[in-house]
C-alpha cells in the first residue's frame, strides 16, 4: 500500500461541468477536526426505550446486534442518550409489575404515550447491552403532575443503582426546556427562571446520588448533558442561561443542542430541496455552531438529540434511502466542524428511526434505510484512532446537491467519502439510465505509477427506496440473520481503481455514497 505524501487536486465531472479543490494531505495544515470516540450514538424515546433494549429475562438481541456493528467499526459502541420529550411525563411508580404503562392522547400524539408511569422493572433495560453507556433522563417538565419531585428522588436512586460505573455515560435534567412556557410552565417563564430550577434539581440529584451511590460523585462519573434546547430560536436562549449561571456548579459535561432540519408536516419539504441538500445542512448546524460560538462554554459541543424531521419523521422521506444519504452529509459536517458526537434520535414505530426494535400493529421489526448511513459514517472514521475530518467544499454550481469529506489518521489522510446528493427516483425513473459523476483525484508525485484503491459502496436502488440497501455488499437485514452483516451474492465487491499516472477516478451514480481506501489507517 503507498502512503500518499502530497495534495490531492478533487475534480467533479458531470453534465460537461468539472470542478477542482485541492486536498491536503496532512490535517495539520487545514481545518480538520477529531470527533470525540463513539460519535456515531442514538438518542432512544424515553417511553420507548424498553422496546429497543428488552430486559433480564428478554433482551433485545437485534437492537444490541446493530450497536455491535458500529463498534466492530470504529472500535467503541454507540452512547446512548434515554430521553425525549416522553422524560418529561414519566412518573414512577414503585409498585407497578411491568417496566411501563403509558396512555395514548391522540390530540397530544398518536406517536408516543403521554400519560405514564414506570415501575423498577424499566431499568432492567439498562443492563442488556453489554459494554454501552447511557445517559438518564430525568422528568423536570412534569406534565402538570404533582407526583414529579418525588419521581425525581427516587429515580435518582433507582438509576444511580442501575447504571453504576461501568453503564454511566452522564445524567440529564429536562428534555427541550425552553419550550416549556405556556405548556408546562407560564408564559413568562424565562431564563433566570430555568437556571435556578435547573440547579435546585440538580443538587437534589447530586444529594440522592451521594447517599446511594457515592462512587458515582467522581469527576469521571458525574456531570450532566445541558442545556438540551430543542433550536437556537425558541422562548430561552442558551447565551442568557449560561450567562445566568446555568454551570455555576461546573458540572456540565458536554454543551448538548438538539436540532432538525425541518418538521414532517411543513409545507414544501421534499427529499431532493430539504434532506439531499448540502446548503440546506449547512445552514441547520451552522446556526448551532454560531451560538456555541458566542457562550464559548469550555466544553465540548454535541447535538444530543436530533434526525430529520421533526414529530418522528415523513414517510417517503425519512425512511429512504435519500435519507441515509442526507445522514451521512450531516453526520459528517457535523464532525469537520467540530461537534464532538451525534446522537441520532429513534423511537418505536418513528418514521425515521435506524430500525424498528419490535413488530407493531403499525410497523414489522427492521433495519431501517437511515442505519446503512450510520453504518457508512462508522467506516468513515474507522477504528484507528486519533482521527480528524475535514469539509472539502466542491465549489460549483451544483454544490447543493453533492460533498465531499475527508478523513485523516495520525496526521495522514487516509479515507475521501464522496456523496451524490442528486435524487434518482427508482419508482418513476427504474427505466431511465442513472446517471452517473465521475470524480477525479490528481495525486501529485505518483506520475508513472500505478497505486490501487479500494472503493467501498453505499448502494440502493434509488433515493426513494427503502428495502434492497447494502454498505459495501453487506446487509444488516433482520430477516437474514437479526441484524448481523450478511454478505450478498448479487452485489459486486472488491472494487479496486487505479491511481493512473498520478489520477485515482471513480463514478458515482447519483443518489449513492462511496469511501475511497487510500492505504493507510483503514481501520
Amino acid at each position: 500500500m503507498h502512503v500518499l505524501t502530497t495534495p490531492l487536486i478533487l475534480a467533479s465531472a458531470a453534465r460537461g461541468k468539472v470542478t477542482s479543490y485541492a486536498v491536503s494531505n496532512t490535517a495539520d495544515s487545514i481545518n480538520a477536526s477529531q470527533p470525540l470516540d463513539g460519535f456515531v450514538s442514538f438518542s432512544i424515546e424515553f417511553s420507548s426505550f424498553p422496546d429497543f433494549a428488552g430486559n433480564n429475562s428478554n433482551p433485545n438481541e437485534f437492537s444490541d446486534n446493530l450497536l455491535n456493528n458500529l463498534g466492530n467499526l470504529t472500535g467503541t459502541k454507540p452512547y446512548i442518550r434515554v430521553g425525549g420529550n416522553t422524560q418529561d411525563f414519566a412518573i414512577y411508580n414503585p409498585d407497578l409489575q411491568i417496566a411501563l404503562n403509558g396512555t395514548y392522547n391522540a390530540s397530544r400524539s398518536t406517536d408516543y404515550p403521554t400519560t405514564i408511569e414506570i415501575g423498577p422493572s424499566y431499568f432492567e433495560s439498562y443492563s442488556t447491552w453489554p459494554n454501552v453507556k447511557f445517559s438518564h433522563g430525568f422528568n423536570m417538565g412534569g406534565n402538570h403532575d404533582d407526583r414529579q419531585w418525588e419521581t425525581l428522588l427516587q429515580t435518582a436512586a433507582v438509576a444511580c443503582k442501575a447504571l453504576g460505573k461501568d453503564k454511566l455515560y452522564l445524567w440529564e435534567y429536562g428534555n427541550e426546556p425552553d419550550l416549556f412556557s405556556s405548556a408546562v410552565r407560564a408564559s413568562d417563564y424565562n431564563e433566570s427562571d430555568y437556571v435556578a430550577e435547573w440547579l435546585n434539581g440538580t443538587r437534589a440529584i447530586r444529594d440522592v446520588i451521594e447517599a446511594n451511590c457515592p462512587d458515582l460523585l467522581g469527576n469521571d462519573t458525574y456531570g450532566y448533558l445541558a442545556p438540551s434546547f430543542a433550536g437556537t430560536t425558541n422562548h430561552l436562549k442558551a447565551p442568557l442561561t449560561w450567562a445566568g449561571g446555568l454551570d455555576e456548579d461546573g458540572n456540565i459535561r458536554l454543551f448538548s443542542s438538539h436540532n432538525y432540519i425541518s418538521g414532517a408536516e411543513t409545507p414544501g419539504v421534499t427529499l431532493q430541496g430539504t434532506l439531499m441538500n448540502h446548503t440546506r445542512t449547512r445552514q441547520s448546524i451552522d446556526a448551532h455552531l454560531a451560538e456555541y460560538a458566542s457562550i464559548k462554554p469550555g466544553i465540548p459541543q454535541i447535538l444530543g438529540e436530533t434526525n430529520s424531521l421533526y414529530h418522528e419523521g415523513r414517510p417517503g422521506l425519512s425512511n429512504t434511502f435519500g435519507a441515509a444519504l442526507w445522514g451521512i452529509d450531516y453526520n459528517l459536517y457535523a464532525a469537520s466542524t467540530g461537534i464532538g458526537r451525534v446522537h441520532m434520535h429513534m423511537g418505536t414505530d418513528y418514521r425515521y428511526a435506524s430500525w424498528q426494535p419490535i413488530t407493531t400493529n403499525r410497523t414489522t421489526i427492521a433495519t431501517a434505510p437511515p442505519y446503512y448511513g450510520n453504518i457508512a459514517v462508522a467506516a468513515f472514521l474507522g477504528s484507528s484512532q486519533p482521527v480528524r475530518v475535514a469539509h472539502l467544499p466542491l465549489n460549483n454550481s451544483t454544490n447543493d446537491e453533492e460533498a465531499a469529506y475527508a478523513a485523516y489518521v495520525n496526521n495522514t489522510l487516509a479515507r475521501i467519502l464522496v456523496v451524490n446528493l442528486r435524487a434518482y427516483n427508482y419508482t418513476s425513473n427504474g427505466t431511465a439510465a442513472r446517471p452517473v459523476h465521475t470524480y477525479a483525484f490528481e495525486v501529485g508525485g505518483l506520475e508513472g505509477q500505478e497505486v490501487e484503491v479500494a472503493v467501498r459502496r453505499l448502494y440502493a436502488n434509488g433515493s426513494d427506496a427503502t428495502t434492497g440497501i447494502s454498505w459495501d455488499g453487506w446487509s444488516y437485514a433482520y430477516e437474514l440473520d437479526r441484524g448481523r452483516p450478511v454478505r450478498l451474492e448479487n452485489v459486486t465487491t472488491g472494487e479496486v481503481v487505479k491511481a493512473v499516472d498520478g489520477v485515482v477516478e471513480v463514478g458515482v451514480p447519483d443518489s449513492q455514497a462511496v469511501i475511497l481506501e487510500l492505504g493507510v489507517g483503514t481501520g
